[in-house]
């Protein structure tokens, strides 16, 4: 039996019970890719991280609760965060993490943590039949990339008010839906939700990979390469995003809920 540390983190917020959260587990010795789907629809988050310690960094895994992804950004802000709350890190130290997306890493500034990612940008696209009937909207652009539909829609009401069709869209994307618009509020550049029934994820939170898509995206309709986000979930969250050639530069801060052992 096994006697690993796990945590759940509240990321892309400064409070609990908001933002998105994730679990963190360290493991102790090898474990494969089974067991840590298990433990993912254990937690029953929208994504559980497993870090494991290599020479000069950390493997870094994260698993839905039904499959495993390439890239994911709010639980790699809650590994980050534990490893500079728990002494893994100093916080003057940078954190690398080899992952299915390359080597992502995170430094502390203040109290928020910078993660360094690559850009996952969109080419416009004829939606999938019937996408645009199950998410009940028209739209303004419709583009694809890697991962998920993304779909401009006219105001944030729209994007605040949409109550989609999630049984027809878990059978039309290979990952998720971006539903974004520009901000009403002047503290914020664009809003968006997210939406991946496809692999466990009705809604998520907080979705740092979206904004990979989103911060590009928006670099070209308003014309600069900064922007604070605001994911118009029930729980919500603030994301800083920079652009920055074929990176983008997220920011966010994180709030550890609780901790405990796994003991099997």
């Amino acid at each position: 039996m096994g006697n690993m540390r796990i945590f759940q983190v509240d990321s892309f917020t400064n409070r609990p019970f908001s933002g998105n959260p994730a679990g963190v587990c360290f493991l102790d010795s090898p474990r494969d890719s089974d067991w840590m789907q298990k433990v993912a629809e254990e937690m029953n988050l929208s994504e559980t991280a497993f870090l494991s310690a290599e020479e000069d960094g950390f493997n870094l895994k994260w698993f839905t609760p039904t499959v495993e992804v390439d890239l994911c950004g709010h639980a790699t802000l809650a590994s980050a965060h534990i490893l500079w709350q728990e002494e893994y890190l100093r916080e003057d130290q940078e954190a690398k993490f080899y992952t299915k997306s390359g080597i992502l890493t995170a430094q502390r500034s203040d109290d928020w943590i910078k993660l360094n990612f690559p850009i996952e940008p969109d080419i416009e696209t004829m939606p999938p039949e019937d996408l645009l009937k199950a998410l009940g909207v028209k739209a303004l652009y419709v583009g694809k990339n890697r991962f998920d539909y993304i779909v401009e829609v006219e105001s944030e009401q729209v994007v605040r008010n949409l109550e989609p069709d999630l049984i027809s869209i878990s059978k039309m994307t290979d990952r998720g839906i971006i539903l974004t618009s520009l901000s009403d509020a002047k503290e914020f550049d664009f809003v968006s939700r997210f939406f991946a029934p496809g692999i466990g994820i009705d809604e998520d939170p907080v979705t740092g990979s979206a904004h990979c898509c989103l911060g590009p995206y928006w670099m070209k309709r308003l014309g600069k390469s900064e922007f604070r986000a605001y994911q118009a979930s029930a729980r919500g969250g603030i994301v800083q995003v920079k652009v920055e050639g074929n990176r983008v530069i997220l920011g966010g801060q994180a709030v550890t809920v609780f901790n405990g052992n796994l003991i099997v």
